[in-house]
This record gives C-alpha cells, structure tokens and sequence, in this order.
C-alpha cells in the first residue's frame, strides 16, 4: 500500500482474509457495520508485542513492564491524535462501544441526574444507545424522550427543538445510522442542545462513523463519544469512550479494583486520576496496541480517502439494486448516507436471502440489526443489510446484485 494514495487492491492485498473461499468463491464481505476484517499491520503489531513485549502495565519497573506500558499510553495518545482529541486523558479503554456508553449512563448520568430531568434520544439508535438511558431514567425518576425519524429515515430535528428546554440533562445521538446509514449533523444538534438545554450533555455512538469519516472531536463538539475498535480494522475487546476531561474528572468510577485506586484501606478507598480512575483491573493492553496500529493504517489510507471510497461504492450499489424488481431500499438517497444500505426483496424473507448469498461467498447481515424500534418507526420487519469498508469493489457489488437475482430466481419459483 503507498502512503496518501488510494488503491483498493493494493488495500485488499493487506488483508489476509481476503484470500479466503466460501464454498469454493471468493469472500465478498459485506458485513462491515457488523465488524470489519484486520490488516496484517494489525495483526503483526500485536504478534510481535505478545512475542517480545508482553507484560502488565502500570504495575512493574522491570523491562518488559515499562516497554508495555509505554506501548499501551502511545496507543491512547494516538488514538486521542486519530480523533483530534485535545488531551489524550479524555481517552477511556473499554470493551466496546457499548460498555462506553454504560459507562457514561452509570456514571455521569446516575450522579447528575433526578426526577423531574429530561433524557432525549432518537427513534434511530443501536439498542446499546437506547436501553442504557430507559434504564437510568427508571432508576432516577427520569423521562425518557425521543426524536421521531421520517419516512425517508431522517432525523425529525424540529420535533428535537421542542423537546429540548432547561429540564433536559442529557441528549443521546447516533452519529451515522447503521440501519439506514443516514448521516446525522452532529455539529447541528449540539448547538442546538447548548442554546436551548445549557446544562445538557451530548452523548455521540460514534461506532459507525469514526471507521469511515475524518473526527474532530473539537469540532463536532459533543462531550462524549463512544466507539469499537472491531469496526474499524482493530481487534474485539476494545473499545473508547473519549469524554471531556473536566467532565471525568468529576464522575465517580464504573468499576473498581486493580489500578483505579489511588489509596486504599479496610474501611474506603480514593481514586486514581483519570483515565486510569475509569480503567479497572488489568486493562486490554493487547487488544489497546491493536487498535493503535488500526488507527495507524487507517490514517495512513485516509480517511477522507476511505469516505470518498465509500460514498461511491453506496452510490453504485444503490444504483444497481434500483435496477432490480421487487427490491425496496429503506432510507435517505445515497448522499445523505454512509456505506451501508438495509434493504427488501418482495416475497423473499432477508434471511433465506442472507443464506442465499453466503452459498456464492457473499456474507451480510438479515435482521433487525439491533435497532428494533427503528424498523417499527419505519413500518418494516427485518431487513437485509450490505455494508462496505475501504477493501470493497464494484465488483462485489455486481456479485450481490447477481445474488439477488439468483435468490428471486430460486426462492420466487419454488413459492
């Protein structure tokens, strides 16, 4: 791969599961708001850190200690630089994107918020961005709030203006939909929230935006946002919460033991300072060098590359399923969306399609994708999803248009 250059074969290349066959065909893998495949870079990095490096961090002043605990905080540091973080002690490992905003709504939310407050979310969220907040609503006596979608799956932002006034504490707000892929104008909400809810937080599900669009955390201006690593060619086990630090500094931790205790004895303990405070036990220090060299590759791509890439792969893909019969799309028109695309095939069930396509090598998502009540919003069941990343073709996508093809051709004929 040449650096600042863009060449999808040459980016395929680095991906070792790109060789692989599905019943004798080349893996189209198209699965990617799901996870998202490794780089080579990714895997050699954390081989050659459990091969020669390997230890606890933050516990040791032998060699191999000091070695992993400089590894584990130049990750952090260039994962805030990734995400133009002001102060890398804003970055918080988690598990996960979930875990991150749990964290948040434990946390932060159980120690500011009261009955009487507001807590306003969106009909369009991941279930890991809803039920964390129907949840501390009903343990504070909070109400719950929500922002209608339109039809055509766009954010109803005036129904958003209603609702926000000095009783909301808290705003929750997924920055790209991994439903209907419509890209939500964060930087629109927040000033939106800081004029008319002052004392309001703004929470962003980064998880399908930070693998694909350049962030400035600065500039969106949200005070925290949460994302998984396996999205974004890191490995699973790790995720961020990036958090404003004044923010932290004043939240009491979500899990305690091992490093986030400054003193201790029988009877109380205090604090370590963040991000440590918010990072228990012996973090995922493996998993944490992965993810930096992810961060590395995808800035060595582009990530303004990586969006162009993407939003000409969703245009074409669009493109073709408009020419197939019987196929709905679900959502806004290719603009106004990321690389995914939910969609229909009349007659056919998305998961007889999913199987369908995965005996010609092709591997989606069928189902509800973990955001049931948006497909209730938008009046439809499960549906097929195709999601693409910086090592997609063209070419795969005429094999899913060929799929579809096949599939009505098959399943229609026998019903």
């Amino acid at each position: 791969m040449t650096t600042n250059s863009f060449n999808v074969e040459a980016i395929r290349a680095d991906f070792p599961i790109m060789t692989r066959k599905v019943y004798g065909k080349p893996i189209a893998y198209l699965d990617n708001a799901a996870s998202s495949q490794k780089p080579r870079q990714v895997l050699e990095a954390m081989d050659t850190f459990y091969r020669n490096h390997y230890a606890n961090v933050h516990r040791g002043i032998h060699t191999l200690s000091e070695e992993a605990t400089a590894a584990y905080e130049a990750a952090r540091e260039r994962i805030a630089a990734f995400i133009n973080a002001p102060d890398p002690r804003g970055v918080i490992f988690t598990r996960n994107a979930t875990e991150a905003i749990n964290l948040v709504a434990y946390s932060w939310g159980r120690a500011h918020l009261s009955p009487g407050n507001r807590i306003v979310v969106t009909a369009m969220e991941h279930h890991s961005n809803l039920v964390p907040w129907q949840m501390l609503a009903r343990s504070v006596g909070a109400e719950l709030n929500h922002v209608p979608v339109t039809p055509e799956g766009r954010l109803a932002l005036d129904e958003l203006e209603r609702l926000l006034d000095k009783r909301v504490k808290l705003v929750a707000c997924t920055h790209i939909s991994n439903v209907v892929g419509t890209v939500n104008p964060i930087r629109e909400i927040v000033a939106r929230v800081r004029a008319q809810a002052p004392a309001a937080r703004v929470v962003v599900d980064a998880a399908q935006s930070i693998p694909h669009l350049p962030i400035d955390t600065q500039k969106l201006g949200a005070d925290f946002y949460a994302f998984s690593g396996h999205k974004m060619c890191g490995p699973t086990g790790i995720g961020v919460l990036y958090g404003r630090p004044e923010l932290l500094e004043t939240m009491p931790p979500f899990l305690t033991g091992g490093e986030m205790i400054r003193r201790v004895n029988l009877m109380e303990a205090t604090w370590a300072e963040i991000p440590a405070k918010f990072e228990a036990g012996t973090p995922a220090v493996v998993q944490a060098i992965g993810l930096g060299a992810a961060v590395d590759y995808l800035s060595t791509v582009g990530m303004e590359a990586i969006w162009a890439h993407g939003r000409q792969l969703i245009t074409y893909a669009m493109d073709r399923l408009s020419e197939l019969p019987g196929v709905r799309m679900i959502g806004p028109p290719a603009e106004e969306r990321g690389a995914l695309i939910s969609f229909l095939v009349e007659g056919i069930h998305p998961h007889d399609l999913s199987q369908v396509l995965n005996d010609e090598g092709i591997a989606i998502r069928a189902g509800y994708h973990c955001a049931e009540p948006l497909h209730t919003a938008l009046g439809v069941g499960p549906t097929a999803r195709a999601s693409f990343y910086l090592y997609n073709t063209r070419e795969e996508v005429n094999r899913l248009v060929f799929g579809i093809r096949k599939a009505q051709s098959i399943l229609l004929d026998f019903l």
